[in-house]
């Protein structure tokens, strides 16, 4: 079985056309995320550009492997508007992504099916306009080594293309690379092979 590395993410926000029912307007908002602290924010900020809305109904997706989500109805019947709203974030297989569907109500409720199909379509809408990219999963790790030993170590970065994140270049040299998750493998066994250094996965 291959090993799976790699994830769809949206790289900026984007919003959708107005989605109306009954009067009820409906619009869509995607936005690229990677914690709480930024879904949180991003909340507020439709809030306060949306202050006469009624309803602010959202789902997010977090993790590249280990997922986390959340659904919420802000107020709309149970599983009425944050639920058809995570169901798209799934059915597009996006994560790192806060979907929240802005709801002015026009004066004519739609029930409860009514509401599925309104928050479904505004998020599936939203999510059909924005573009999607797909990044690989990276590990983080750490060699330490002796300067005489650098153009050894700068041969294999080459060879295999890795990115270096951090350097600190003096008789003991200490780098930080990226490695694609399918990778790992054969590059740690490039560079035990030189024997002349230690690496290790980078904690956190």
């Amino acid at each position: 079985m291959s090993l799976v590395d790699t994830y769809r993410t949206i790289d900026k926000i984007f919003e959708s056309e107005v989605f109306k029912d009954k009067g009820s307007k409906f619009i869509g908002y995607a936005f690229p995320v990677i914690d709480e602290g930024q879904i949180k924010i991003y909340i507020e900020e439709l809030k306060s550009k949306h202050h006469k809305a009624r309803h602010w109904c959202y789902a997010w997706r977090l993790g590249k492997e280990n997922f986390r989500f959340r659904a919420n109805d802000d107020g709309e019947p149970g599983n009425s508007a944050g639920q058809p709203i995570y169901g798209q974030i799934q059915s597009f297989d996006l994560t790192n992504v806060l979907v929240v569907v802005v709801r002015y109500f026009g004066g004519t409720k739609l029930g409860v099916s009514g509401l599925i199909n309104a928050y479904k379509n505004a998020a599936k809408d939203v999510l059909e306009v924005s573009k999607i990219v797909v990044k690989t999963i990276d590990l983080h790790f750490v060699i330490l080594f002796e300067y005489e030993h650098l153009d050894k170590v700068m041969r294999i970065i080459k060879d295999k293309n890795l990115t270096i994140v951090h350097q600190k270049m003096e008789m003991s040299c200490e780098f930080e690379i990226s490695v694609r998750k399918k990778e790992v493998e054969s590059t740690l066994l490039a560079f035990e092979n030189l024997r002349c250094l230690t690496i290790k996965e980078k904690e956190g």
